[in-house]
This record gives C-alpha cells, structure tokens and sequence, in this order.
C-alpha cells in the first residue's frame, strides 16, 4: 500500500504572539486631505504585508498570520483613527523567531514615522520549538517502514498535547495526509486507507517499544 503517505512528525514550531494597536487620528473622509491624514489602517495594511513578507523571509518553517483585524469607527466616510490585530508568529527554531520579532518591531518603528501613527506592540505567547524524542522518532520511522508504507519527516506547525507532554516525557507523533492539505477546518477530511495506515504504524511503534515481535 506504498500510497499511504506516513508523516513522521521530529517536533514543533515555536510560535510568538503579538497584539498590535495603531492608533491615528480619526477625520472626515471628504474635507481631509491625503497629506494630512493620520490613517491607522493604512498603517496596519502595511503591518499585515509585512507579516506574510517576514515569513516569506524566513522560508520554508517560518509562519506569519494575521487573523484579527478591528478597526474603529469602521464607517464609511471617516478615516480610521484606531485599528487592533494580532500577529501569529511561527518558525523552526528559537533564533528565527526571535529575528522574526525583531524584523516586526523594526517595522512598526518605520511606520510610526511614515504614517504619523503610534503602534503599541505587545507579546502575548512565547511558545519555544520542541523537538520530539529522537529514539521514538526513529520507531515511528522503522514501523513505517516495516508496514510498506511511504512517509517523511514532517514539523508540526500546529500546537498539540503531545508538544508539551515532550517538556516532561519522550514523546513523538504520527500524521497521516488531509485531503488537499486542509487541516483544522470543516472540510478537513480523511480516507480510511490512510487512517487504517497511521493505527497500523501506532500499533507496531507501541508493540516495539512494549519488547513484543512487531
């Protein structure tokens, strides 16, 4: 069945969090002109740009989301004098999402200036990287293999039990393909090859390392 896909999961990104606040100055949409506007969504269009660049950046285990965006008054024919968003953060290691921090802070220095705003940056997670336990890894990897099943190493980009069940015990994962790639959504869906495919990998990974004939 070498068309079931087996990922063996070596560990987590880090993730950082941010709450960002940019306040301007709210004016009338028609007799303010463009030089004299302070726009604070114009401040946080360039923000969320930045974001996805910085990740970009730092490819292919870096992330940059921005998820939440409130911007006031948020009506028609008044420039906005206040925006809040947050920032999600996410990289491979510890030094990438330390210069990812560092790159954004960077820039919401640069905005303030450009567009006579004021941005409060405040962090709200520092989650570090975790690597899973190398011996586990490489049992999830011999019982893939033994079951005749492709796979490769994968980092988790999402946060699970297991990523901090590692801070106290040996711990690894298994994952199998989503259809299309799309995961923690209503549409995320399974076959039931690759689900029967990642229990026969648990079943082996847990017979092995109880001493049994796997």
């Amino acid at each position: 069945m070498s068309c079931n896909i087996i990922g063996i999961v070596t560990g987590a990104l880090g993730q950082r969090w941010f709450d960002v606040s940019i306040l301007g100055e709210e004016a009338h949409a028609g007799p303010t002109p463009i030089i004299l506007r302070r726009d604070a969504l114009l401040a946080a269009a360039d923000i969320v740009a930045e974001v996805r660049a910085i990740a970009e950046n730092y490819a292919p285990d870096s992330r940059g989301t921005v998820g939440y965006l409130e911007v006031f008054p948020n009506s028609r024919n008044v420039i906005p004098g206040k925006v809040k968003l947050s920032i999600d953060f996410r990289a491979r290691d510890q030094e990438t999402l330390d210069a990812m921090s560092l790159d954004l802070r960077s820039r919401c220095l640069r905005d303030e200036v450009s567009f006579n705003v004021k941005i409060s940056l405040n962090e709200v997670v520092n989650f570090k990287p975790q690597d899973f336990n190398e011996s586990l890894v490489n049992e999830v990897r011999a019982s893939a293999d033994k079951c005749g099943y492709s796979n490769q190493e994968i980092v988790s980009g999402a946060g699970h039990d297991a990523v901090y069940l590692a801070g106290i015990t040996p711990a690894a994962m298994i994952f199998i393909p989503c259809k299309d790639g799309l995961s923690h959504n209503e549409l995320e869906s399974i076959s039931v090859d690759h689900a029967e495919a990642g229990c026969n990998v648990l079943l082996k990974t847990v017979i092995s390392l109880a001493g049994g004939n796997s």
